[in-house]
């Protein structure tokens, strides 16, 4: 399927805009206020393939949402569609409780053949409800049985998930048994610097909270974090800073929650997000990609964590034949086919032109991500910034400490901090970045918004929902990224130029943008 759109002609056209527009109007009138995806994207999909879905109307698009990084193959991969159709075909049990399958025995071995070594080798694994959520709640209960203590640590930002649990845990939420502290980043550092020196900072406060008795945090029974925040706006976690977390955790008694829901299965470079850290994890929560577009929701943990005695924490839907074959395939192509290297090397190329594109656009604050998981946070220019840097570029010194388990040292030279100059981007290690400005959910909404009237869909996360986040899944070809890019930056000169055109001067693109490769203005 190439990724040229087009619209049928005539009386085809007008049926089938009758049929999408009828569909829209009763899922308003009759599904929850709780809706959210469907307000954003009005579009009713029929037909997909790889990248690409057909909506009702007859217009294409290329899906860059892919059921928020479930799909990380695309839409109904053959490999996918074959794993299913064996089972249906086999007359296999659909639905059998948590009772061993030759299914899912092949689903478990896979799996297995693909986790961190440190945690493989010593690991369980509980299947629980369909939902990445119930995940996190199991690995929450999990920690707090094994250890006997109820506090847990989560960082600001976080999402994980809307039962009450992981609602617990994530950035907008409020209980006494949970200790927030903040996540390391460059663009709106929490302590003002950023680089090297900002990530030190937020692991000496979290050290400082659980060290000092008058802090109001217990030892907790475990900590929480993602190797890249999706929802909280895609910010990565320094991987400096993740060997730290495994160090402070380490030394405590803690044990080290990593949630990999979205991160996990190649979308950031590496198979596990976690990986690129080289940290070895106590749990890991893992969703969405591995049940192959299926609900399928499982924590691995170590097996000294396995305290839990039968029946204290089920499922009925926790064996889903189905999403464990999709799943087995998935996890298969994906390792078989070195996908996660491609999702490194092609998410390089597009931050790479995606900054090159924020050099024209003063409206993107900042472009950020890691593999195929990647964000750009659009900015008010005119406004003020929110804070004033000093200029100091030296870092902290790193604190010593002895070797602990899952902790590898490192055998190259630590991160040089990050210089602050204003109007420049992050590229690099060695690179210059933007003063921050207030976020403008309003422009990122007009981008979204831009993006969908061209046959491109995206989703907001981050501050404000600031952040115009992309998750193409790992199959996507050179000429589709290509694509991909190109309908992007006509949609943010367009949202900038609006912008501009409501009062602003400095939104729009400066001179010399050059024209996008597979650029489509009003697809379909």
């Amino acid at each position: 399927m190439t990724v040229t759109d087009s619209a049928p002609k005539g009386r085809a056209s007008a049926d089938a805009r009758t049929v999408h527009e009828g569909i829209l109007r009763r899922q308003s009138v009759r599904e929850s206020a709780a809706r959210t995806y469907a307000r954003a994207l009005p579009i009713v999909p029929v037909r997909a393939r790889g990248l690409t879905i057909e909506g009702a109307d007859g217009r294409r698009y290329l899906d860059c949402l892919s059921g928020a990084g479930t799909l990380a193959l695309g839409h109904n991969h053959p490999v996918v569609l074959e794993a299913i159709r064996k089972v249906l075909d086999s007359g296999a049990p659909l639905h059998v409780l948590d009772l061993a399958t030759p299914v899912k025995d092949a689903f478990v071995t896979e799996l297995f053949r693909t986790l961190p070594s440190g945690l493989a080798e010593h690991a369980r694994v509980q299947f629980c409800g369909p939902a990445g959520t119930d995940a996190v709640e199991a690995a929450l209960k999990l920690v707090r049985a094994a250890t006997g203590r109820r506090t847990v640590v989560a960082f600001a930002g976080a999402y994980h998930g809307m039962t009450a649990g992981a609602l617990d845990v994530s950035g907008h939420a409020e209980d006494v048994r949970v200790a927030r502290l903040p996540y390391p980043q460059d663009y709106r550092c929490p302590f003002g610097v950023g680089g090297v020196q900002g990530a030190e900072l937020a692991a000496r406060w979290t050290e400082s909270v659980l060290d000092d008795p008058k802090s109001g945090v217990p030892l907790p029974a475990g900590m929480i974090l993602e190797p890249v925040q999706g929802e909280g706006g895609v910010i990565p976690a320094p991987d400096h800073w993740m060997r730290r977390m495994r160090q402070i955790t380490a030394e405590r008694s803690v044990p080290l929650i990593v949630d990999e829901i979205q991160t996990g299965v190649g979308r950031t470079g590496t198979f596990w997000g976690v990986e690129h850290s080289g940290v070895t994890p106590d749990v890991m929560v893992l969703s969405k990609a591995i049940g192959g577009s299926l609900p399928l929701a499982v924590v691995v943990y170590r097996d000294d964590l396995d305290v839990w005695e039968p029946g204290a924490h089920a499922g009925t839907f926790r064996g889903n034949q189905l999403a464990m074959a999709a799943g087995t395939a998935t996890l298969a192509y994906v390792r078989e086919n070195r996908l996660a290297e491609r999702a490194a090397a092609l998410g390089s190329r597009l931050l790479s032109q995606l900054r090159d594109l924020a050099h024209h656009f003063p409206c993107i604050g900042e472009v950020r991500g890691r593999g195929l998981m990647i964000g750009l946070e659009l900015v008010d220019p005119e406004a003020e910034p929110e804070r004033n840097d000093d200029g100091r570029t030296e870092a902290l010194p790193a604190r010593a400490g002895a070797p602990v388990p899952g902790v590898p040292r490192p055998s190259c030279p630590p991160e040089p901090t990050e210089r602050e100059v204003p109007g420049r981007d992050t590229a690099g290690p060695m690179a210059v970045r933007r003063t921050p400005r207030p976020a403008a959910p309003e422009l990122a909404a007009a981008v979204r918004h831009e993006c969908l009237r061209r046959g491109l869909i995206v989703e907001l996360g981050g501050r404000h929902a600031s952040v115009v986040r992309l998750l193409p899944p790992l199959t996507i070809t050179d000429e589709q990224a290509a694509a991909v890019f190109g309908r992007l930056a006509d949609a943010v000169e367009a949202a900038a130029r609006d912008h501009t055109g409501r009062g602003g001067e400095t939104c729009g693109p400066r001179r010399g943008r050059p024209r996008p490769a597979g650029s489509t203005q009003g697809a379909g």
